[in-house]
């Protein structure tokens, strides 16, 4: 009852429907548990972990890593495109709750196409459940949203803090990730130990902006949705910054000791 009572102050009441609830419990366990899976050796096939488990697998349809990122990232994005039409301006929370999702989601496809060089490949059965959760969290997310209409405000207004967060994260993470893409000059494809920014500090500071980002629009959102999904998201990436680390760790005999998985000097 306490965390209720406290929890009305920051967010909007639980909206007048069952699927979004639903949704929201699904989204935070299931998040929670592939990133609980991660630090157990069990990964998401993309990026450094391609190919684990690959012994395990019959000739799973490979896609090229570019293809399957696209893949991963597009439906999203065009969920936020569609969503200006599908819900017109229903106020400025709304507004900008669209405009961040479609606004990262853009980013990410524009980093595939343009930033991102890779070298591996992502399998189809893998691609299509990880674009599946993207198109259907960002949908709910701004479902969620349109169902605050005419609910009272909450007490505190995060909006104005979460934009400042928003684009603090979105800018950060694109940072990063254009600092990876230069240890692939020249047609590199091994990988090396980055530097630069933060990673004298955090092996994954990309995705501790991140998860900024996605904090930031659960400011501007103020939804019980949008914090479940980025409490679950939170966990993920925590795991898979850790596995990330491990990896480092094994493959780099010289890898700093000191450089955390994604907490400066903390975890």
């Amino acid at each position: 009852m306490v965390i209720m009572s406290v929890s009305s102050i920051f967010v909007f009441p639980p909206p007048p429907s069952l699927l979004v609830s639903a949704m929201s419990a699904i989204s935070f366990a299931s998040l929670a548990l592939i990133g609980f899976l991660e630090t157990k050796g069990k990964h998401l096939q993309y990026s450094k972990f391609w190919n684990n488990n690959n012994r395990r697998r019959k000739r799973p349809i490979r896609l090229s890593s570019k293809v399957g990122m696209l893949l991963i990232y597009t439906p999203a994005f065009l969920a936020g495109a569609a969503s200006f039409w599908m819900f017109p301006y229903e106020g400025f929370r709304s507004f900008v709750v669209q405009s961040a999702l479609t606004l990262h989601f853009f980013k990410r496809v524009s980093e595939v196409l343009f930033v991102h060089k890779y070298s591996g490949s992502v399998p189809l059965d893998s691609a299509i459940p990880i674009s599946l959760s993207y198109f259907l969290s960002t949908a709910t997310m701004l479902y969620a949203q349109h169902l605050t209409l005419g609910l009272p405000e909450p007490p505190i207004d995060l909006k104005y803090p979460g934009i400042v967060l928003f684009l603090i994260g979105i800018g950060g993470n694109f940072y990063h990730h254009y600092l990876l893409s230069k240890l692939r000059g020249n047609g590199r494809k091994e990988y090396n130990i980055p530097e630069g920014g933060l990673f004298g500090l955090v092996i994954c500071p990309h995705y501790l902006f991140e998860i900024l980002g996605f904090y930031g629009i659960s400011f501007i959102s103020q939804t019980i949705y949008a914090f479940s999904f980025t409490l679950g998201t939170t966990f993920y990436l925590f795991g898979r910054s850790i596995a990330t680390r491990r990896w480092y760790l094994s493959k780099f005999e010289k890898f700093p000791q000191d450089v955390k998985a994604i907490i400066p000097f903390i975890l």
